[in-house]
């Protein structure tokens, strides 16, 4: 029999509302009034099993593996870390997919919005203002703001800069174009910037270089910020790519709103997903899979990933109805901002130590199990409590 766990039910319930994680500056309660309407669980969980990912799933799986050992879990374990420049490890598609989610409330959010009067002015300006402070963030959090000091400042260093960048311009394409001319203009990104790197010589090193040292992203980035430059990713370049990663998901987005049957839907994203990963790897033969670089390949693999992850989601989640096996990245997924920034700026590994830190010298194979579970623990159970309370961090 299928399980089905509904959320509280003064959680508000607007269409496309899964994206209320980039809503407004502060910690908003639930409005009851709009209680009534309709919300995909499946992005939620989506987006909270990416996040747990980051939070702490990494940490558990190689604690695990120490303790277990084994040629699988051995096998595993790359898997777990980033490559250092070409190739792909899935450890590599985490950041992608939060940007392909990120797509995927874009053009819900645009509707609700409208219905509700919101003229274009307004909807720009409330981009405008979700990627500056994400932008400014993105500083404290990875960029040495917080360190008060400005040899030590890196504008563009965090993942949060390139989310805002990529989510800026998907909203501008999503508002002005129809779906099928944001496909043509994710081609003209892609293309352009395979152009680019390809084919515009560097100073002092020619055209086509894409090492780790030197190519054409990293060079116009060193022009750009100066002695505030920190790689080795690249940004005003990658924008191209960091932004036909959100539109593959906006493009998700739109079929998700469409009228078609649902397992036409999950159809279709999976055909979407096959096609974008064969096409990327066949790409990968003449441009290579480089994450750092966020080329034209990465960006294709990456979004099938995304469309694949979440035609599975909705298929099990939101069309067959199996959603309590779900509930606990459900409730990452709708404080997911909270998670990450909490997260960086705490060790919640020390309040996890409080419960068992007398008992990690006891079972020493299992001690960085042990540890990174209750770290992750404590914060899921400071996530949970906001969900109960139906606290919610927004922009």
């Amino acid at each position: 029999m299928k399980d089905f766990t509904p959320p509280p039910p003064t959680i508000p319930r607007v269409p496309g509302h899964y994206e209320d994680w980039l809503m407004k500056p502060f910690v908003e309660k639930s409005d009851a009034k709009l209680k009534q309407a309709s919300r995909l669980m499946s992005v939620d969980a989506l987006r909270g099993f990416d996040m747990f990912l980051i939070i702490g799933g990494g940490a558990i799986f190689n604690g695990f593996a120490n303790a277990v050992g084994g040629p699988f879990l051995e096998a595993l374990r790359p898997q777990f870390a980033h490559v250092r420049w070409a190739g792909l490890h899935f450890w590599d598609l985490i950041w992608p997919l939060f940007m392909f989610i990120v797509g995927v409330s874009i053009p819900l959010s645009i509707e609700r919005r409208r219905a509700m009067g919101a003229a274009k002015r307004t909807l720009y300006l409330h981009a405008l203002r979700r990627a500056g402070i994400l932008f400014v963030l993105g500083m404290m959090l990875q960029g040495g703001l917080l360190e008060w000091d400005l040899a030590k400042l890196r504008p563009c260093f965090s993942v949060l800069h390139g989310i805002a960048a990529g989510y800026l311009i998907a909203v501008a394409v999503v508002m002005e174009l129809r779906p099928k001319m944001q496909g043509i203009v994710i081609a003209v990104f892609l293309l352009l910037y395979w152009a680019l790197l390809e084919l515009v010589p560097v100073p002092g090193l020619g055209a086509g270089v894409l090492t780790r040292e030197g190519n054409l992203a990293i060079w116009v980035d060193r022009m750009m910020l100066g002695r505030f430059h920190a790689g080795p990713n690249t940004w005003f370049l990658s924008y191209l790519g960091f932004a036909s990663s959100v539109l593959l998901g906006a493009l998700a987005g739109r079929l998700l709103m469409s009228s078609g049957a649902e397992k036409t839907k999950v159809l279709a994203l999976t055909g979407a997903g096959v096609a974008c990963v064969a096409l990327g790897l066949l790409w990968s033969l003449g441009f290579p899979i480089i994450k750092l670089l966020w080329t034209s390949s990465f960006v294709l693999v990456s979004g099938g990933f995304g469309f694949l992850m979440l035609a599975l989601f909705y298929w099990i989640i939101d069309v067959q109805g199996y959603r309590r096996w779900a509930f606990c990245f459900t409730v990452i997924g709708m404080n997911s901002l909270a998670a990450y920034v909490a997260t960086s700026l705490f060790n919640f590994k020390l309040i996890g130590n409080i419960f068992v830190g007398k008992l990690l010298p006891r079972i020493p194979p299992w001690a960085g199990f042990v540890e990174a579970s209750a770290a992750a623990a404590v914060v899921w159970l400071l996530l949970y409590w906001m969900y109960r309370t139906k606290t919610f961090v927004k922009l």
